[in-house]
């Protein structure tokens, strides 16, 4: 499985640095879509934008946004962080995933305006 995120949105970074350490998936790698275009656009095959949330691809499907947290967050049995267990438990949920993505997005975008970075990352083949 890959997890492509915005390494410069620093609620992003930090979920994935917690994903990779403390989440127990084992078999996630992650991508920082910012850093490495080349490679997210061979997996992805055609235009994405992580302006509408991280991708998630398994087994050839490709997961984005609510979609993809509310996979990862199911297959997280016991994370090693609260932070973590409270957003499983949150995000467990495909109607509160739906309900609150939207505020991730915003969160994230003001995030970006104020450090500067453009808030679009499309992702071209």
């Amino acid at each position: 499985m890959i997890f492509i995120y915005d390494g410069e949105c620093p609620f992003c970074n930090h979920f994935a640095e917690l994903l990779e350490l403390k989440s127990g998936l084992s078999n996630l790698e992650m991508i920082n879509g910012r850093g490495n275009t080349a490679q997210v656009s061979s997996l992805l095959g055609k235009d994405h934008d992580l302006d509408k949330g991280a991708i998630l691809i398994k087994n050839n499907e490709v997961l984005q946004g609510p979609m993809a947290i509310t996979w990862i967050c199911s297959q997280m049995k016991n994370p090693s962080d609260s932070l973590l267990e409270i957003l499983r438990v949150i995000f467990l949920s495909d109607q509160r995933s739906n309900f609150l993505f939207p505020l991730l997005i915003w969160s994230r975008r003001v995030s970006l305006i104020f450090k500067g970075v453009s808030t679009s990352l499309i992702i071209k083949n």
